[in-house]
C-alpha cells in the first residue's frame, strides 16, 4: 500500500513495539510530527523542553528496561543538541535509535538553512547511521536500525531523513519486529523478517541485500568455543583468591543469577564497576562494592592482592585501574566480554571468553565444582569494615544520612538516577541497590546535565516504580528546564539537590592537588532560588538544612508525588564534604585517600 514517507516511519516504529518518543518539532520533521498527531493513539510523544534530554530521556528509558529507546529531532541545531546524548548512550553501551530531520535531498551539501551533516557528525559515537535518500528504503533501514542498536553489545544508532523524503509516496509492506534482544546479526536473519531481499539464489544481490549483509558481517556475534570455555574453567579452578570484577556487561545480558551463582561457587569477592552497580545486591555478603578511583578498600585491595581477577562485561576503565603497570600485578586475567575490542585493549588477559556473558557463564558454571576452597582467610571480611564516612562528619545534614533516608522511604524497587559529581558517588556508596536496571548513570561519559531527562524517561517507561534523581546544583542548572516537562504530564518524580554551592567534585581536586585555588568553582551566591525556580515550574520545592528538616520535607515530598506530582527537595549540604577514598591520580588503586 502507498503511504507517505512519514507514516511509513511510523508504521515501522509501531511494528518494533515502540510505544514512547522523546523529541522536539522543528521545519524539517513536520510531516513526521504530523503523523504522530494522527497516531497518538498508537506512539505517545513526550515533548521536552530541550533535544540533548530528549537523547537522555530516551536513554533512561532504555537503561531501565533493556528496550530501545527512540528520540527525534529537527535538522541542524535540532539534530546537534542530541549529540551529547547519543555519545552518553554510546560510552555506556545503551540501545538508542535518534530520528533526526533534514533539508530536502537536492538542498543536501548546499550550506541550506538548518542544515548539517549529523551522519557525518555522529560517525565515531554510534554503531550505524543512515541518511534515507529513498522513501522506498526506508521501513528497511528503520529496521535494520532497531536489530544493530540492541545485538550483540547495545549502543545508539541515528536515522536521518530528508523533509521531501517524509512527504512523499512509497510502498509500506509489513515486516517483523525485534524478537529477543542480543540476537547475532546474521544476512539470514535480516532476510527473513523482511529486511532485505533473499537474493542469494540468483547472485544478483540488490543495494538493500548488500547493506544487509554488509551489516551483518560488522555486528555478527564472535562465537565462543570450548577451548576458550576450558581454559577459563582451568584458571577458575586453580585460583586460591579470585576476585570478580563486574560491569554493566552483566546488567545488559541480564546474567545476574549467573554471577552471583559463580562467585558463591568459589566464595570470591565481587567487585562493581560504576556501570556494574545492580549486578550483585549490594547487600550480598561476597559484594565488595566499587572498585577504583573511589572504590571501596575491599575491592581495591582484593583485586591488588588476587591471583587471578575474572572481568565480566567490564572494559577497564582508567577509571577503575588508574596505573594499568601497577593493577593486579599479582594475578592472573580471564575476561568475558561480548566485544572482542575490549579484549587486550586496557589490560592484557592471559584467557578471555568473547560471546553474551549469560551464556559464556551458563557454560562455565557447567563445568566448575559446586563449591571451591579459597585463602581469603578473613582479609574481604576485615577489609569491608574500613569504610570512610561510615559515621557522619560533624555537619548538620551529611549525604549519607540523605541517601539512606530516601532509601528507607522509596524501597528496594525504586529507580536512582543521578547526574555526575561527588552526589553520583555518594549515591553509589549508600544507596542499597539490590536490583539491576535500578542505578542510572552516566559513567563513561560523565555527562552533567543527563540526569533529569534520564530519569523523565525511566519513570516514563516504569509508571508504577518510584523513581529518585540525585543531583547537584551545578548539575541540575543544566537541566532544570525539564521541571516544565515534567509539570505537563503529572510525572511524579522524586528530586534531591546537593546543594553545597560549588562544583564540588572539582573543588575536592582544587583542595587536594591545585593548592585550593578554587577557580571558577565558587557558586555562593548564584542564582537561581531552586524553591522559587520549582515553584515557577509549578512543582513543589522544599529546602532543609539538618537532619530533622530533611526527613520533614522528605514526608511532605513523598506525600506530591503519591499525589502524582513530582516533587524538589534542596538539601543544603557541607561545601567541603569530600568523597573517600580517593585515588590520587597516578597512583596504584590500593594507595587510597581515607581522610
Amino acid at each position: 500500500m502507498q503511504y507517505t514517507g512519514a507514516r511509513i516511519l511510523i508504521e515501522a516504529l509501531v511494528e518494533q513495539g515502540v510505544d514512547t518518543v522523546f523529541g522536539y518539532p522543528g521545519g524539517s520533521v513536520l510531516f513526521i510530527y504530523d503523523e504522530l498527531f494522527k497516531h497518538r493513539d498508537r506512539i505517545r510523544h513526550i515533548l521536552v523542553s530541550h533535544e540533548q534530554h530528549a537523547a537522555h530521556a530516551a536513554d533512561g528509558y532504555a537503561r531501565s528496561t533493556g528496550k530501545v529507546g527512540v528520540c527525534i529531532a529537527t535538522s541542524g541545531p535540532g539534530a546537534t543538541n542530541l549529540v551529547t546524548g547519543i555519545a552518553t548512550a554510546s560510552m555506556d553501551s545503551s540501545p538508542l535509535v535518534a530520528i533526526t530531520g533534514n533539508v530536502n535531498v537536492p538542498l543536501l551539501g548546499k550550506d541550506s538553512f538548518q542544515e548539517v551533516d549529523i551522519t557525518g557528525i555522529t560517525m565515531p559515537i554510534v554503531k550505524h547511521n543512515w541518511i534515507v535518500k529513498d522513501v522506498n528504503e526506508l521501513a528497511e533501514v528503520v529496521r535494520e536500525a532497531f536489530i544493530v542498536a540492541c545485538s550483540g553489545r547495545p549502543g545508539p544508532v541515528l536515522i536521518d531523513v530528508p523533509k521531501d523524503i517524509t512527504a512523499i509516496l512509497g510502498e509500506w509492506v509489513p515486516g517483523k519486529g525485534v524478537e529477543k534482544q542480543h540476537q547475532p546479526v546474521t544476512a539470514d536473519i535480516l532476510v527473513a523478517r523482511g529486511m532485505a531481499p533473499d537474493t542469494t539464489s540468483t547472485g544478483d544481490e540488490s543495494v538493500l541485500g548488500a547493506r544487509a549483509r554488509r551489516l551483518a558481517e560488522r555486528n555478527k556475534r564472535t562465537t565462543f568455543t570450548s577451548m576458550d570455555i576450558d581454559r577459563a574453567v582451568a584458571l577458575l579452578r586453580g585460583a586460591k583468591r579470585p576476585v570478580l570484577y563486574a560491569g554493566g556487561g552483566v546488567i545488559i545480558s541480564g546474567a545476574g543469577g549467573e554471577l552471583t551463582q559463580l562467585a558463591e561457587q568459589l566464595n570470591a569477592p565481587v567487585a562493581l564497576s560504576l556501570m556494574g552497580i545492580g549486578a550483585l545486591s549490594q547487600d550480598h555478603r561476597l559484594c565488595t562494592g566499587l572498585i577504583g578511583m573511589h572504590g571501596t578498600v575491599a575491592s581495591n585491595k582484593a583485586v591488588q592482592q588476587a591471583d587471578l581477577l575474572v572481568a565480566i562485561g567490564a572494559r577497564f576503565s582508567d577509571r577503575v585501574t588508574s596505573r594499568t603497570d601497577q593493577f593486579a600485578q599479582g594475578a592472573q586475567v580471564l575476561h568475558f566480554d561480548i566485544d572482542p575490542a575490549e579484549i587486550n585493549k586496557n589490560v592484557q588477559a592471559d584467557a578471555w571468553v568473547v560471546g553474551d556473558i549469560k551464556e559464556t557463564l551458563k557454560t562455565v558454571l557447567q563445568k566448575l565444582p559446586s563449591d571451591i576452597k579459597t585463602e581469603w582467610n578473613g582479609d574481604i571480611e576485615r577489609w569491608k569494615v574500613q569504610v570512610p564516612q561510615a559515621h557522619h562528619r560533624d555537619t548538620a545534614l551529611h549525604p549519607r544520612f540523605i541517601i539512606e533516608e530516601t532509601a528507607k522511604r522509596l524501597g528496594d524497587d525504586a529507580i536512582v538516577v543521578t547526574d555526575v559529581g561527588q552526589h553520583q558517588i555518594w549515591t553509589a556508596q549508600f544507596y542499597p541497590i539490590t536490583r539491576s536496571r535500578s542505578f542510572l548513570t552516566s559513567g563513561g561519559l560523565g555527562t552533567m546535565g543527563f540526569g533529569l531527562g534520564a530519569a523523565l524517561g525511566a519513570k516514563i517507561a516504569n509508571p508504577t516504580r518510584p523513581v529518585v534523581l540525585f543531583t547537584g546544583d551545578g548539575c541540575f542548572r543544566m537541566n532544570c528546564t525539564e521541571m516544565a516537562t515534567l509539570n505537563t504530564y503529572t510525572v511524579p518524580l522524586l528530586i534531591v539537590i546537593f546543594n553545597n554551592r560549588t562544583l564540588g567534585m572539582v573543588r575536592q581536586w582544587q583542595s587536594l592537588f591545585y593548592e585550593g585555588r578554587y577557580s571558577e568553582t565558587d557558586l555562593v551566591g548564584r542564582p537561581p532560588d531552586f524553591i522559587k525556580l520549582a515553584e515557577a515550574y509549578g512543582l513543589p520545592g522544599y529546602r532543609a538544612e539538618d537532619e530533622a528538616s530533611f526527613t520533614e520535607v522528605l514526608d511532605k515530598a513523598m506525600r506530591d508525588i503519591a499525589g502524582g506530582k513530582a516533587a524538589l527537595i534542596d538539601a543544603r549540604i557541607d561545601r567541603d564534604e569530600r568523597v573517600l577514598p580517593m585515588v590520587p591520580g597516578g597512583k596504584p588503586i590500593h594507595e587510597q585517600i581515607l581522610l
